[in-house]
């Protein structure tokens, strides 16, 4: 039986507090970072309506694999890969589970799926509406090409434990698939240091979508659920107010999102 248990998150956070310093030290090499701005500056329309790429390494339709519970963590819309020594964590919007978030050392990839259109992807003009997110609340954001294809890393401002103003380094990932959209928020060491990235981003790659056939709008969140023999521990920590909109750039930082559940294996 998978047991969960509800967890605080004091050491996780001063550990954010000192990647965020991390990343506003490390920030002038990030604007070093993109090598042809000229990719970066293509016209937002040349993205729009274009179809899903391909994914020959993932993430996955349930359809597309024989056995998609095998090894993974069934959440319902969301079939997560389980890694040794990780902490599962499940984001809630009134009374619905609309994204997890798994939580390895210090680093963390948020997982949030969404309905799409049959025949066209939105990664690329959802890339946008983050970049302008960011951009309006004072942050910084740069598009590069990397293992996932396409994504944002963004230096995003926040409040430090001790009241100060500083940057959170994050890095947004993104995928298309048959009429879902699979939306990655990699943060923690593994933003800052992206050579630590690898685990993070194969679970990104390796994680299931089950869109099911109900209609449902283009970007309504794909709801999520708690395994049926999950053993839940409350630990009084109380949910942050949901943000406006997922794409906007909030709700990025896993370690002090709750509820907080951790698999023990």
């Amino acid at each position: 039986m998978t047991v969960f248990r509800r967890r605080k998150s004091e050491d996780a956070v001063e550990q954010l507090a000192e990647d965020a310093i991390s990343a506003d030290e490390t920030a002038d090499d990030v604007e070093d970072s993109v090598e042809n701005e000229s990719d970066t500056e293509r016209d937002p329309a040349d993205r729009v309506g274009l179809p899903p790429a391909p994914r020959p390494d993932g993430p996955w339709d349930i359809s597309e694999l024989e056995k998609p519970e095998e090894g993974r963590v069934d959440l319902g819309g969301l079939l997560i890969p389980g890694v040794e020594g990780m902490e599962l964590r499940v984001e809630v919007a009134g009374d619905a589970i609309v994204a997890a978030t798994l939580v390895l050392g210090n680093s963390a990839v948020q997982l949030q799926a969404f309905a799409a259109p049959k025949s066209e992807g939105i990664w690329g003009e959802v890339r946008e509406e983050i970049a302008t997110g960011i951009t309006g609340q004072g942050g910084a954001v740069e598009e590069e090409e990397g293992p996932l294809g396409w994504h944002l890393r963004a230096q995003v401002p926040v409040q430090l434990p001790d009241g100060t103003q500083g940057v959170q380094l994050v890095r947004f990932v993104g995928c298309d698939g048959p009429r879902w959209f699979l939306r990655g928020v990699i943060s923690g060491q593994a933003a800052v240091q992206p050579e630590m990235a690898g685990i993070l981003e194969e679970v990104f790659r390796q994680t299931v979508v089950v869109r099911g056939e109900a209609p449902m709008a283009p970007r309504d969140p794909i709801v999520l659920k708690l395994p049926e023999d999950a053993q839940m521990v409350a630990d009084g920590a109380a949910a942050p107010a949901e943000p406006e909109s997922p794409y906007a750039g909030g709700s990025i930082d896993p370690f002090s999102r709750g509820p907080e559940i951790t698999e023990v294996h």
